[in-house]
């Protein structure tokens, strides 16, 4: 059973964005979709850009410097210049709390 850490309150993150968080020494992006949290690396892959700042569309968020996209589900590229996808992590929430698992960095 993975080990999860809290990354953020739930209050932080309204229904539809996406901000930027760090867990430790990794840089993680946390996205509320219609109420559920995803988590991603933030940063994309096509030239380091900080997701976290980035803009949700449905399920992908979309890199602020030169609009690639990613689905926050999967890690999924969607959209060009990137071509390798973004890690993704289990998310719980636990009442107010947004945890991230830690064994899977």
């Amino acid at each position: 059973m993975p080990e999860f850490i809290t990354v953020a309150k739930l209050a932080d993150l309204p229904s539809g964005s996406i901000k930027a968080f760090t867990a430790g020494d990794f840089h993680l992006a946390l996205a509320n979709v219609g109420g559920q949290i995803y988590a991603l690396e933030d940063v994309c892959t096509h030239d380091g850009g900080p997701l976290g700042q980035g803009e949700i569309l449905d399920y992908e968020v979309e890199c602020p410097r030169h609009g690639a996209r990613f689905d926050v589900r999967t890690g999924a590229v969607t959209a060009f210049p990137a071509v390798v996808g973004v890690k993704t992590f289990a998310v719980r929430v636990e009442g107010s709390e947004v945890q991230v698992a830690i064994d899977e960095f």
